[in-house]
């Protein structure tokens, strides 16, 4: 008996409702966030931090 294929997820599922913000981090990180406390939060951690969309 054949195995059963996975579904390959390559992004995170758009929530209803939820503004997403991206943000980079360094040259390779991006992250999504919820809220502008966040941004705060991460701006903190890595001051060089770009708002990309």
């Amino acid at each position: 008996m054949p195995r059963a294929k996975k579904k390959l997820v390559l992004t995170q599922p758009i929530k209803e409702g939820l503004k997403a913000i991206k943000v980079r981090l360094d040259h390779r990180t991006v992250i999504t966030l919820a809220s502008l406390k966040a941004l705060d939060f991460w701006k903190k951690r890595y001051p060089q931090a770009q708002v990309i969309g």
